[in-house]
């Protein structure tokens, strides 16, 4: 790996199809603009049509011959979910990349359609079920596949509480999110594990993360707490300590693209204490790489949702 990989070096795309969700803002919009660049049909999975409209429209004027679908997918209800997968099975016989990017943080408890704590919710459960009902997809496709799992730095901080995962009797923000990105990687990591155990090694499953980059994410949080201080205090952490957006999405990138990545990998910053800099490998704590955790956590994932994987 370059010291100094970019955008620029993501190899060719063309001919492939890939899913980017929340791709209308922040690391999910830079992805899809650096991936049409370079020739990908990138289907642009959003909550908000309006917002994806007005994000498709800004890629196109960077990426004069940018090829985008916009389709509409909301993590936080499995009908939504369901309704996509049926939508992208109708529409496209191959899945080259999945990019499980969308994502919400240390937002008030809230709750998704199905009930589940939004973050949880939203940042596994509703990328779980999207992971599964598109395997066979990507399963299907005459190429070596990826599904690409955002976490974050934050998932060192991370516990799995299996008493009370929705955290219904006792609810912090910021635990209730390290304990969502926790669960991104032992789930990222046990489904290269079985994919490995059924001999599929067409499909890899890695994890990575963005270190500190200035994104919507951190202002949302505030917003929906009606915390006008807050949010100028995440502002101004943004303009002094992040990356930008576009460096923040080149671990996502280089996950979905790299020729060196291998299944069950985990990429991020290279940098300052993991927060900034090129893409390379990472390490993840302890936790993630608990398979007795894992095993369970795939479990109720599968209880929760409905969706089963077969693997």
């Amino acid at each position: 790996m370059s010291s100094q990989w970019t955008a620029d070096d993501v190899p060719d795309c063309s001919g492939k199809t890939v899913v980017v969700t929340g791709a209308n803002s922040g690391l999910g919009y830079e992805a899809t603009k650096a991936l049409a660049a370079k020739g990908a049909h990138v289907v642009m999975a959003v909550r908000s049509p309006e917002r994806g409209r007005e994000a498709a429209h800004a890629v196109q004027d960077a990426v004069a011959d940018a090829d985008l679908t916009l389709a509409k997918l909301d993590l936080a209800d499995l009908d939504s979910v369901r309704r996509f997968s049926e939508w992208f099975h109708d529409t496209f016989d191959e899945l080259h990349v999945l990019a499980n990017n969308a994502g919400v943080m240390a937002i008030p408890r809230r709750e998704t359609e199905q009930g589940f704590e939004m973050q949880f919710g939203v940042n596994h459960l509703g990328h779980f079920a999207l992971t599964g009902l598109l395997l066979d997809r990507l399963r299907e496709t005459e190429a070596e596949t990826r599904v690409v799992t955002q976490s974050s730095g934050i998932h060192q901080n991370g516990e799995m509480d299996f008493s009370d995962p929705m955290a219904e009797h006792s609810y912090d923000k910021w635990a209730a999110y390290a304990q969502s990105k926790l669960a991104n990687l032992l789930f990222a990591y046990e489904l290269q594990r079985r994919l490995e155990r059924v001999g599929e090694g067409g499909v890899l499953s890695v994890g990575c993360h963005p270190g500190y980059a200035a994104t919507n994410l951190q202002r949302r949080g505030p917003e929906m707490a009606g915390s006008f201080v807050r949010k100028l205090g995440m502002g101004l952490a943004n303009r002094v300590f992040a990356q930008s957006a576009e460096m923040g999405a080149l671990p996502m990138l280089y996950a979905a693209t790299a020729d060196d990545v291998r299944g069950g990998s985990y990429i991020g910053p290279t940098g300052l204490f993991g927060m900034r800099g090129s893409p390379g490998t990472a390490a993840s704590s302890e936790a993630s790489h608990d398979e007795d955790d894992a095993h369970r956590l795939w479990e109720l994932s599968e209880d929760l949702t409905g969706v089963t994987y077969g693997i």
